[in-house]
């Protein structure tokens, strides 16, 4: 397996969520805690140039873009929608603000809805936590409501296959889906991941999974049955996050990585902690579906 490179020189306290924007063929990213959204460009070395740091209020636990350039945002209870003129404004609350719990890993589905889940703060190790669809009208549907951590997403290519992540139990969910009407099927578990969390995740075009292994420091490809055929090791950050597939061709990893929580010893034994990183795995990714920007008071 081809070794990851460091993409630039940002170092993040919490990298994650890196979207693919095929229209405007520039990748986006997160700092969560620093409430931070990135846009960057992807250059044929691997590495890639920040474009744009946009700074919004609270935490940011994703984005997304829809055709027209517009972000959705996951910030800390609630959806933000930044147009492409730059302006922002609140979308739909998904959490209750004193909740102690702030929104995570989000994607779209195969129609465009925003799927998000929650985390929470204080650490108290309740199964709780909720995974949920976002209504073209703006209402909340709710897919799960008894998780550790809801993180990593994704769907087959015809979208009747859904994985989702629950991190603190270590393990990736399973269950049918229906694109159209957004009906899912009976939960089961598809892997249990092992020496370290479940984090992000995406798909590539031979539908295996690419799973980030939070204190493992690599990212794991597994085959549509579950089966650990590979993996990207990344041991100069341990605390890798999420990769996502980029570039015109879809040919490109790239792999974000934490720093928060991580002591001065710590981060002497781990020098690109908090860095982005790049590979080039020998397979291309499945396209992820666009926002499709249909919140009240959205443009679509």
């Amino acid at each position: 397996m081809a070794q990851a490179r460091v993409a630039n020189d940002e170092a993040h306290q919490t990298g994650e969520g890196p979207f693919w924007d095929p229209v405007r063929q520039q990748l986006l990213w997160v700092d969560i805690p620093r409430g931070l959204v990135f846009a960057g460009d992807l250059l044929e070395d691997g590495t890639i140039a920040i474009r744009e740091r946009v700074q919004f209020p609270g935490t940011t636990g994703a984005v997304a873009v829809a055709e027209a350039g517009d972000w959705l945002v996951a910030g800390g209870q609630e959806l933000l929608v930044r147009a492409a003129d730059g302006s922002v404004t609140p979308g739909p609350r998904i959490l209750p603000q004193d909740s102690g719990r702030r929104l995570n890993d989000g994607k779209p589905d195969p129609a465009g809805r925003y799927v998000v889940g929650s985390l929470d703060l204080e650490q108290r190790g309740e199964q709780s936590e909720v995974l949920v669809r976002v209504e073209d009208d703006g209402a909340v549907t709710l897919l799960d409501d008894d998780l550790t951590l809801s993180n990593g997403l994704g769907w087959t290519a015809d979208g009747r296959r859904f994985y989702s992540v629950d991190t603190e139990r270590s393990r990736i969910h399973m269950r049918s889906y229906d694109p159209e009407t957004g009906e899912v099927g009976p939960r089961s578990v598809f892997v249990e991941v092992e020496g370290g969390h479940p984090d992000g995740m995406c798909l590539d075009a031979e539908e295996h999974l690419w799973v980030a292994v939070y204190g493992g420091g690599r990212v794991n490809r597994y085959s549509p049955d579950g089966t650990l055929v590979s993996a990207i090791e990344i041991p100069t950050a341990l605390q890798t996050t999420c990769p996502a597939f980029a570039g015109p061709d879809l040919d490109t990893l790239v792999i974000t990585t934490a720093a928060q929580n991580l002591d001065a010893t710590q981060l002497a034994a781990q020098p690109d902690a908090g860095r982005i990183f790049t590979v080039k795995p020998g397979v291309r990714g499945l396209p992820q579906t666009l926002w499709n920007g249909a919140l009240p008071g959205s443009p679509r």
